[in-house]
Parts: structure tokens; C-alpha cells; sequence
């Protein structure tokens, strides 16, 4: 299994949505909304490097998402 963390800049007022809708995505193990230059982290998990992607793509980027950033855990 590959983790990563999601950092994650919400559209205006939709960081406590985004945080619910990923909660319950499959592949999320957890989301919170934070303080600082990203509204949400996430840290998700997956088969490999692409299904990473794939998760990412399909189940993060979505309404209430500006942009995202994706740090693989190394360890």
C-alpha cells in the first residue's frame, strides 16, 4: 500500500464541506480542516502510485477544490 497526504485549498466557505465529503470517501483515511496556507489535509491510501493519482483525481479534486498537493509518505 502507498499513503500520501493531500494538501488541499478550498474555495471560500467550503472547507468543512470538503472535509465531510472525503470522510466518507473510500481510500481516505483521514481529513481535518487546518489553519495556515491550506484550508484541508487529507491522508489517503492506495494500491500503488497511480491509484493514488486516480483517488485524487476522482474523489478530491471536486466541487469546492481550487488546487491540491499531494505528498507521498516515504516511510
Amino acid at each position: 500500500m502507498v499513503r500520501a497526504y493531500v494538501l488541499i485549498t478550498a474555495t471560500a466557505g467550503k472547507a468543512l464541506e470538503v472535509v465531510e465529503r472525503l470522510r466518507s470517501s473510500p481510500g481516505v483515511i483521514h481529513a481535518d480542516a487546518i489553519t495556515g496556507e491550506y484550508d484541508v489535509i487529507a491522508e489517503v491510501e492506495a494500491e500503488d502510485i497511480a491509484g493514488i493519482g486516480r483517488l485524487v483525481v476522482e474523489r478530491v479534486q471536486s466541487n469546492g477544490v481550487l488546487k491540491t498537493i499531494t505528498c507521498l509518505a516515504v516511510q
